[in-house]
């Protein structure tokens, strides 16, 4: 865990994942509209904490940075988010497993988190490429990846079996090294833009 730092924005902090985080995550975690487009339900407190502790597992084996989403102005978990499937030798990971509470929804926090872990991907761990997914009916999201720059790729058809049953194809989209400095730019002026009214 050592290797995780605490990465510092204006409005958000990202605090590597621990399990003391676990009150913190479960006053925002049961909401279901969290967790709609995601391949995983997190309905109680024992499936939040095998969220967790598997995220942490994973932590150990060198292949994720989880973090959570803390709002600096009241010191509060608000949600979470990781790099995961990182490959060290060929400098790629994908982000994602992101959430906020929905009383944040909007309200540009997500822009600034992904602006603290792209900023540590591409310039403190040299990272050549990283992916980003999703449902392929969370148009929403697939706007807001386009909108920073990111290159959709295709999809992957029959991908999961969601919590329902239904089918989910996942939408592949990519920041490269190359793509950086535009992202980055962009990102910016969507942290520094007018800032929305409070939730």
């Amino acid at each position: 865990m050592s290797d995780i730092p605490v990465l510092e924005g204006t409005r958000v902090r990202l605090a590597p994942m621990t399990l003391d985080h676990l009150p913190g995550l479960e006053k925002v975690a049961f909401d279901d509209r969290i967790w709609r487009y995601m391949p995983v339900s997190i309905k109680s407190p024992q499936d939040l904490r095998e969220w967790v502790e598997k995220a942490l597992r994973l932590r150990d084996a060198g292949t994720t940075l989880p973090w959570v989403t803390v709002l600096r102005s009241e010191n509060r978990v608000i949600g979470s988010t990781r790099f995961f499937d990182l490959d060290r030798a060929h400098q790629t990971a994908e982000l994602g497993h992101t959430w906020l509470s929905p009383e944040f929804h909007g309200a540009g926090l997500n822009a600034e988190a992904k602006l603290l872990q792209l900023t540590y991907g591409f310039e403190q761990l040299g990272l050549r490429r990283v992916a980003l997914k999703t449902h392929h009916e969370n148009l929403q999201s697939q706007k807001a990846m386009r909108k920073i720059g990111a290159v959709e790729e295709g999809r992957f058809r029959n991908h999961y079996i969601m919590p329902d049953g239904s089918q989910r194809h996942s939408v592949w989209f990519s920041i490269i090294r190359e793509d950086w400095p535009q992202t980055k730019s962009l990102l910016e002026a969507r942290v520094q833009g007018p800032t929305p009214p409070s939730a």
